[in-house]
């Protein structure tokens, strides 16, 4: 599904260079449910936001499939998230102008799906908003815009969902909703998942729990 070979990231020059990531070689299967957990500072959300592109390593590579994203040219790389990759991040960063339908919406509309609000719709039944549909973010409760954000992070039934610290924000009452959604969400749609989360618990409810130390896989 998705493999990592000796990957490395740095940040800075010279004398204030800090080596982030220092030689990750990591395997994840279809399916599986996966937590990357460690300290503040331990290289986490680096990881992350590698395995997903949004950044580029220093050195290795990364493959999802037969696809090596880590040697992708922007434009393809862009390309092929949005159409494999789901995300939810912390912040929930849902589009403040658009509403909660028309934020699960915009990933189908990019890819021209000819099914898109009526997927969307769906998506949002399926996490208890439909009813909020024509909200503005600024109208939704934390809970609600992290839900608004699985949706649309599940839209394009992603080959991997990417996680980070997606109930950091919330209540602990809250996070619990919303991480309980997720899980179940990922199980139906047999949505391979990568979670990056200081939350023990939390890590215990995936199928395999990877430990993050000083930049290297303990």
């Amino acid at each position: 599904m998705m493999k990592v070979s000796n990957l490395r990231k740095s940040y800075g020059e010279g004398s204030t260079k800090v080596e982030v990531l220092k030689g990750i070689n990591l395997e994840i299967a279809k399916g599986e449910t996966l937590a990357l957990i460690g300290k503040s500072g331990s290289g986490k959300s680096t990881l992350l936001s590698l395995l997903a592109g949004l950044d580029q390593p220093d050195s290795g590579e990364i493959a999802v499939g037969d696809k090596k994203i880590s040697h992708m040219k922007e434009k393809e790389l862009t390309h092929f998230r949005a159409e494999h990759m789901g995300i939810v991040f912390q912040q929930f960063h849902l589009v403040s102008t658009l509403t909660a339908l028309e934020n699960v919406l915009l990933p189908l509309e990019l890819l021209k799906r000819p099914d898109a609000k009526e997927t969307a719709e769906k998506l949002l039944e399926s996490v208890g908003l439909l009813h909020r549909a024509h909200h503005l973010p600024s109208q939704l409760s934390g809970g609600e815009s992290q839900r608004v954000a699985i949706a649309r992070a599940l839209a394009i039934r992603p080959t991997i969902l990417f996680a980070d610290e997606p109930s950091g924000n919330l209540d602990e009452e809250t996070g619990d909703k919303v991480m309980e959604l997720l899980f179940k969400m990922v199980k139906e749609t047999n949505t391979t998942l990568v979670l990056v989360t200081h939350d023990q618990d939390l890590a215990r409810k995936c199928s395999r729990v990877v430990h993050l130390e000083h930049g290297s896989l303990a």
